[in-house]
């Protein structure tokens, strides 16, 4: 598993913590900067899950 994946979930979680704190607390700024540190563990997540598939289309290659 890439760890692209794993940094990617884990920001992502603790985005979606601090958009929801942000919310609760009515703090505009926490809220925003959660978001935004989401939709960045998201993204890196995705590129994570697209080296995960190329190394496994080469592992795949290669046995052919």
């Amino acid at each position: 598993m890439s760890t692209n994946r794993i940094e990617g979930a884990g920001r992502k979680a603790v985005g979606a913590a601090k958009e929801a704190v942000g919310k609760a607390t009515g703090d505009k700024s926490l809220q925003v900067k959660g978001k935004v540190q989401k939709t960045i563990g998201g993204a890196q997540n995705a590129v994570g899950k697209a080296q995960d598939k190329a190394r496994a289309a080469d592992r795949d290659a290669r046995t052919r």
